[in-house]
This record gives structure tokens, C-alpha cells and sequence, in this order.
């Protein structure tokens, strides 16, 4: 058993509620469970101990835990597999889940506990099913009253659901699924009206629609319950912010994520939020009350060939039914076609989907599996700049439209051998909360620390950009040898430049020419033969890129989505200074240490 702070856990487990019994079945070991799992559970069993108190006005009322209960149980029915038709049983891990996010209450006024929940697991492990139980109970049974006093129950007036996903097609499925749900139970289907593109409440009218990123207005102005699914699958927090900034109208919305692990841990809002809550399960963070965090995966030492640990990414495996034996069945082959086959995309695809593994980067992240090694390779701004000192470099500039993000770099070469980079990026001042929001990085705070600067006005002004290249060869006493170009938007800015005395070199954007710099720049980073001052501008920039190739092999940086919100200015700047700087790449001459001393140890003599 781990280090349960818990005394005197309970020995007769018959008498305890389903969502305290399951609690203390994970926390003595009775049931397998990971890390996450383990400590969400304790946190339970830890909030009952000091419930009702003024430091912790909550406490757990089973007449509304049970309310979702039997809500599921008496009026839901399955829409799909060997169950269709049939009442839904929840099964224990449902009512620990359910019960909490439901069950908690404020002890004076039983406003619900929980404002938002995050639910991962395993694909299989009826996650669906679930989300359309709770999407119409919000419609239908969702209430409040004081504590264990259900006479006083008091019903949202135009209650509003909303089922986000990533995009249309995801999302008329989570709707769909609630859809089917209540047309398949008499129960429910007898209080809504079901229309074309939503349903509605037979009396107290509101709705249950479904809403993506393409979806034109998502500002449902005062949500009761909003489910998100799969987040893993969104580039951006958008929905959800949006979502959440309504709440605060009704007597206790609630926001639901529920997910799988992704491919894309590197720059992903869920695996960012993620993290932070694993931060606060672990107590790294303060705890957050009104967050309930449930989290289902392998341990790090886990072996993900091992079909026993498979069960704590999939609770589901704990149930001895038919549907539990198909999903054993059906994780056993898809794991032995993925390995068997060699396929990275099917092994990544099974890692995430199967067994809940968040996977680092996209297949082809231009810095797949290496930006920890980036990261690490940083110094101190002022170490930096002094390792430059007297130093012949190259500036690479990248010009995108005056309103969007335009970047100069630095690259020289250092006297060991090393590559030292910089780089800085400029937006317009007034674009800039704009952008703040579309592509989910802090612009204003970076500019403050001197990683960006924000131009006055609605557009770039590349004067700025000029006075900055001028100031960094001055200041820090280098020589620029020249200044590197991408075309476009960038000609007329470049011929002031050389007007002004520099030497400035196009530079082709096509493969043949950037292939080179673009894989030598990650062999740089691999072989620890780069130094940066740590920008987080520039490592985001980093983070972002993703290669494509042509059918020769050859390869440039290009960007995931095409709406820009994943920016890769700086590093494309790098990548143009890069083309001429490799052409005197500094080379560490051997002959300086070959003395006589010096061969013979090499020879052996």
C-alpha cells in the first residue's frame, strides 16, 4: 500500500456510500490503480475528514450523488454494443467519478462543489456513454438545495448544455450520442423536445447543442453544464476559455473535460492543463477545491507491454462482463499488429489511445524528442551576450504580414565550436492582445522581459526592427558579415538596409537551399553544440515547427495550421541565417593541440 496519511481506513466496506467504498478500495490496494488515481481518491477520503468546516465548507451529500445515480440507473439506457436498450448500470470507478463531481456541496447553501472537472482514460472505457447521461441530466434533473434536503430542490430556468469538441464532425457525434440516448429512454425523451440541430426542455425550454472552433458563435452567454470532449484534439484553448467566461450566471455551472492522452505533448492546451493538475494532485501547487481531477494511465515504470497494468488505464478491465473481455481482446491484437508491424504511427496511436501514454511531439515535429535537450543547452542572458563579444555573425530576418509576428535572429560562430543564437520578435501594440488570445502566449509579459518588441500603431514599423539590429551589433561589440532575407514582404526593407551600407543575401525559401541549414541546426542541438539565452519566444517558435520534406529527402520548416496561431518566425530567422553562417562553420583546428606529446598519445607510442 503506498503512504496513505489516512488512519483507520474503514474494515467494513458494506456500509460505506458506492463513492467512499470505491475511495478506500484504491487507497488500501484492493483495486489497481496508477499514481493519479491513487491520490485523487485520497484527496477524497481526506475531504470527508475535515467536511464542513469553516476552512472546508463543503460537504458530501449522498442524496445528490445518488440523484446522478438514478438518474443513469432508471431512465438512461445504452445506444450501442451488447447493452443496447438496456438501463445503464454505472459501474464502481462511474460512481466514485460522478459521485464526487455531483456529490459535493456547499454546506450552507448545496451549491455544487466542483465548477470544473478533468476526466482522462483510456478509449473503450464508455466515456461517451457517460457524457450523454450527464449532458441530459443537465437538461432534466440537474437541481440545487441545502444539503440532504431535496423538498427545497429548485430547477435551472432555460438550462444550456453545451457539447464542444475540435470540430463539426466530433461534435454532432457527442450530440448525436445524447440524442440517441434520449430517444432510446421513454423516461427522458417524454421532457425534451427534440429539434433538428438541438433539444429543448418540454416546460423550462433552454437547450443541448453542440459547438466547435468552426462553429460561428460559441458565446453561449450562461452555460449550466458544458461538456468538452476528446481536448487532446484541440490547438488551442479557445472553446474552453470561451466556455468558461459565461459561467458565474447560473446557481452552479459546470465544465466536464473528458479525454484520452494525445500526440502532442509539446505545445497542447490539454496536456498544459494536465500538467498543472498532476502538479496540485501531487502537491507541488496549492490544491484548486473547486477542481475535481481524475486521471487514469500507467505509472512511469509501468511496462506498456504488460497486459496486467493495462487495467489502470482502463477501469472498465475490472468488471468481469462481455464487454470488458472484447476490450481485453480487442487492446491485445491492436497492440500486436502495432508492434509486430513496426509502424511508429500505430504504436504512437495505440500508446495514446490504448493505455492513456501522452506521446511528445507529432511524428514530424522539426524538434520531436529533443526540446528538453534544447532547453538545457540555455544560458543567462548576460552569459550570453558576453560569450558573443567580438564574435563575426550572421542575422536572419523573416517578415510576415505588418499585423502578425516578424522576427531578426543571430546566429555566430563561438571559438569552440559552439553555435550561439538569438533571436527577437516584433508585433504591432494594438494586435497584440489580439493575438494574445488566438494563439495562447503572453506576448505583453514577454515584451516587458525584452524577448519581443511591441510596435506602436496597427502595423509592424520595421524602423524598429532596423533600430534593433543596429543596437545589438553596437552594443554588444559584433561584427554582422550579413543579413539574411526571406523575400517575402521583406524586399524593400532589405534594400534600405543596404542602402544603409550592410550586405544583405536573399535567400531562397525552397528545399534545395534550406534543407542543409534546417538538419544541421538539429544535429547542432543533438551534439549539445548550441547555446541560446533561453528565450521563450524562440523555443515556442521552436516547439511549433514541423518539417516537410520533398520527394528527394530534402526538408524545410513549415507551420502545423494554417490559421498561425502556432507561429515559427524566429526559428524560420535562424534557419535563414543559418544558410550563410554554415558556409564558415567553425571548425575546431586539431593542429593547434598536435604537438609532439599530442601524437603520441594519439598514435600510442
Amino acid at each position: 500500500m503506498r503512504n496513505c496519511s489516512i488512519k483507520n481506513l474503514p474494515k467494513n466496506l458494506d456500509d460505506l456510500h458506492p463513492t467512499h467504498r470505491y475511495a478506500v478500495e484504491v487507497v488500501a490496494g484492493l483495486r489497481p490503480a496508477c499514481e493519479f488515481e491513487w491520490l485523487a481518491c485520497e484527496r477524497h477520503l481526506k475531504d470527508l475528514q475535515r467536511q464542513g468546516t469553516d476552512e472546508f465548507p463543503y460537504v458530501f451529500d449522498e442524496t445528490r450523488a445518488n440523484r446522478i445515480f438514478d438518474w443513469f440507473e432508471k431512465c438512461c439506457r445504452h445506444v450501442r454494443g451488447p447493452f443496447a436498450g438496456q438501463l445503464i448500470k454505472l459501474l464502481p470507478f462511474q460512481k466514485f467519478d460522478l459521485g464526487c463531481v455531483f456529490g459535493w456541496v456547499h454546506k450552507d447553501t448545496g451549491k455544487r462543489r466542483f465548477v470544473r472537472s478533468y476526466n482522462e482514460r483510456a478509449r473503450g472505457n464508455v466515456k461517451s456513454t457517460e457524457m450523454s447521461g450527464v449532458a441530459l441530466y443537465g437538461m432534466c434533473g440537474d437541481c440545487m438545495y441545502p444539503p440532504y434536503d431535496p423538498s427545497q430542490k429548485r430547477y435551472e430556468d432555460m438550462p444550456e448544455v453545451e457539447c464542444a469538441a475540435v470540430d463539426k464532425q466530433q461534435a454532432k457525434r457527442v450530440w448525436g450520442d445524447a440524442k440517441a440516448m434520449a430517444e432510446k429512454s421513454p423516461d427522458i425523451l417524454k421532457r425534451l423536445r427534440v429539434r433538428r440541430t438541438y433539444i429543448e426542455h418540454a416546460t423550462r425550454g433552454g437547450w443541448l447543442r453542440s459547438l466547435s472552433k468552426d462553429t460561428k458563435n460559441k458565446d453561449s452567454g450562461a452555460p449550466c453544464i458544458v461538456i468538452v470532449d476528446e481536448y487532446h484534439a484541440h490547438p488551442t484553448s479557445e472553446i474552453v476559455d470561451v466556455l468558461y467566461s459565461g459561467f458565474g450566471k447560473r446557481m452552479q455551472s459546470l465544465m466536464m473535460i473528458i479525454t484520452t492522452a494525445g500526440k502532442n505533448a509539446e505545445n497542447n492546451p490539454c496536456k498544459k492543463e494536465r500538467d498543472n493538475l498532476v502538479k496540485m494532485l501531487c502537491g507541488e501547487i496549492p490544491m484548486i477545491e473547486t477542481y475535481f481531477v481524475m486521471i487514469r494511465t500507467l505509472d512511469n515504470d509501468d511496462d506498456p507491454h504488460d497486459e496486467t497494468k493495462w487495467i489502470k488505464a482502463n477501469p472498465i478491465l475490472q468488471e468481469d462482463n462481455e464487454y470488458s473481455q472484447e476490450l481485453l481482446n480487442q487492446i491485445k491484437t491492436e497492440h500486436d499488429e502495432a508492434f509486430n508491424s513496426g509502424d511508429p504511427d500505430k504504436i504512437r496511436e495505440w500508446l495514446t489511445k490504448r493505455v492513456n501514454l501522452w506521446q511528445a511531439d507529432a511524428e514530424n515535429k522539426y524538434m520531436a524528442g529533443i526540446m528538453d535537450k534544447w532547453k538545457a543547452l540555455a544560458v543567462s542572458r548576460k552569459e550570453f551576450l558576453e560569450l558573443i563579444r567580438g564574435c563575426d555573425g550572421w542575422v536572419g530576418v523573416d517578415m510576415s504580414k505588418r499585423v502578425d509576428l516578424t522576427a531578426d535572429a543571430h546566429v555566430f560562430w563561438l571559438p569552440d565550436g559552439r553555435l550561439a543564437v538569438t533571436a527577437h520578435g516584433f508585433m504591432p501594440e494594438e494586435t497584440a492582445t489580439k493575438h494574445e488570445h488566438t494563439d495562447r502566449v503572453a506576448y505583453k509579459h514577454w515584451a516587458k522581459e525584452g524577448w519581443c518588441t511591441l510596435t506602436p500603431g496597427a502595423v509592424t514599423d520595421y524602423r524598429y526592427i532596423a533600430t534593433h539590429l543596429d543596437e545589438f551589433e553596437f552594443d554588444n561589440n559584433v561584427k554582422i558579415l550579413e543579413e539574411c532575407y526571406d523575400p517575402y514582404n521583406a524586399t524593400h526593407f532589405m534594400q534600405e538596409r543596404e542602402a544603409a551600407g550592410k550586405t544583405v543575401v536573399e535567400i531562397n525559401q525552397n528545399f534545395l537551399t534550406l534543407s542543409e541549414p534546417t538538419k544541421r541546426f538539429r544535429e547542432l542541438v543533438l551534439e549539445g553544440k548550441v547555446v541560446h539565452d533561453g528565450s521563450p519566444l524562440l523555443t515556442w517558435c521552436l516547439s511549433n515547427a514541423v518539417e516537410i520534406s520533398d520527394s528527394n529527402g530534402n526538408i524545410k520548416l513549415s507551420k502545423k495550421h494554417k490559421d498561425d496561431s502556432q507561429r515559427i518566425d524566429l526559428a524560420s530567422a535562424i534557419i535563414n541565417a543559418l544558410v550563410r553562417a554554415l558556409t564558415k562553420e567553425k571548425k575546431i583546428d586539431v593542429s593547434d593541440f598536435a604537438n609532439a606529446d599530442f601524437l603520441d598519445k594519439l598514435w600510442g607510442n
